[in-house]
């Protein structure tokens, strides 16, 4: 209670409502993780489901790095409300195919429908920096993912719960919740930007000219690289968390949703309130750094686990890596003007994307080579790709907005 009052206290309305967004949203994601294997498994009828998590997350990641810049244009032309309002319908429509599959082709199409229109997150980020001043970005961007915590401590533990009673209803309840999740924008969300009624240039439809920017100028193009390699990273807990838990520790559905409700209790905690006092003691890069070395920390006793106690034991340095990623969020909203942030959020959104689409399937076939012999060494993996990071990290200048041309 004390948690939720502190961040309250600081919200107002429009605040309000799209953490309740993200909430949600995060609620509906995490219903899934639990049971997405066994559902692979049920529909295809193979023995092993890693491929097949490793395809259905590269092709959301696909199908949202080729829409995720249009769509961030758009809602610095047309407004974020409307964009995110399409997002969170095409959330709703995949949930609905994920329930009613029967056949790996509708698994496929409701995760294409889901990428195609996803721009939760890099709209909810515009959106916030709109209507945040640029001293207290860095304390909202935590709570911003401090609420994505609160929903990933619920829906995990949710998910596994119902997905041992019944394979296909962790789906339905997903499918729900982001249609009340849609209702709740559509009614109560405000406007946080004037549509700017300019027409929508074609070529921007090309998803690769939006990179432009980051390999034209010098203070974004390092930003935008620390962006795809932290989430290079953070892909190999979604494709291999649930076929690790159940290959090492035979945990079912509820146990496996237990550790990741763990987890979102700790990361809650964690992002809600150390990212402000971290850059304030810290600076960005030392706070950024210090995530990245507890991240590495905890990798290293996952890999060489033999208990499930030490997995929850090391749960709040786990946590503790996530400090870096609001950070990093508040550094890269000032590398370019107010007028270009969603533009320049959704070339973010689509160097997220690009991890995304080729880290699911590099971390699901390492992952199946391994497994036989040692399942813990993919995290060794994610480790490697997190000591890539730190030099960049080290290298980055401070300053003002780049002048970057309007694309």
């Amino acid at each position: 209670m004390y948690l939720v009052h502190i961040s309250f206290k600081y919200m107002n309305k429009s605040l309000i409502v799209i953490f309740t967004a993200i909430v949600l949203d995060a609620i509906g994601i995490g219903l899934i993780f639990p049971i997405l294997p066994s559902l692979l498994q049920s529909v295809t009828h193979a023995e092993s489901a890693a491929p097949y998590i490793g395809i259905m997350m590269a092709l959301y990641a696909a199908m949202q790095f080729i829409f995720a810049p249009v769509l961030g244009s758009l809602s610095d032309r047309i407004g974020r409300r409307p964009v995110l309002l399409i997002s969170l319908a095409g959330a709703a429509i995949n949930y609905l195919f994920l329930a009613l599959a029967s056949n790996l082709w509708m698994l496929l199409l409701g995760r294409a429908i889901a990428g195609l229109t996803s721009a939760n997150t890099s709209v909810a980020t515009a959106y916030i920096t709109d209507i945040s001043p640029e001293d207290k970005r860095a304390r909202r961007f935590g709570l911003l993912n401090a609420m994505f915590g609160i929903g990933f401590i619920i829906g995990p533990v949710l998910g596994g719960a119902l997905g041992d009673y019944g394979l296909r209803l962790p789906f339905i309840a997903a499918a729900v919740l982001n249609t009340c999740n849609l209702l709740l924008a559509f009614f109560m969300l405000p406007e946080s930007r004037a549509p700017s009624h300019q027409k929508i240039d074609l070529a921007a439809l090309n998803p690769l000219r939006p990179l432009r920017w980051a390999f034209s100028e010098k203070r974004l193009l390092p930003i935008t690289v620390i962006f795809f390699i932290f989430s290079a990273a953070g892909e190999v807990y979604g494709t291999c968390w649930a076929l690790w838990g159940n290959d090492t520790f035979q945990w079912n559905g509820l146990w496996i949703g237990l550790s990741l409700g763990t987890f979102g209790v700790c990361q809650t905690l964690a992002q809600a309130f150390l990212p402000g006092p971290a850059v304030k003691l810290l600076g960005e890069r030392g706070t950024i750094l210090t995530g990245i070395v507890s991240a590495c920390m905890a990798l290293i006793v996952m890999a060489f686990a033999t208990q499930s106690w030490m997995i929850f034991a090391i749960m709040p340095v786990f946590a503790l890596g996530g400090i870096g990623a609001p950070a990093l969020q508040s550094l890269a909203t000032r590398q370019v003007d107010e007028s270009q942030q969603g533009q320049f959020q959704g070339v973010l959104a689509s160097a997220v994307s690009l991890a995304s689409i080729v880290c699911p399937l590099a971390f699901s076939s390492v992952y199946f080579a391994v497994k036989a012999q040692w399942p813990g060494a993919i995290w060794l993996s994610a480790l490697v790709v997190y000591a890539i990071m730190v030099p960049l990290v080290l290298g980055l200048r401070f300053g003002k907005p780049a002048a970057v041309p309007a694309i």
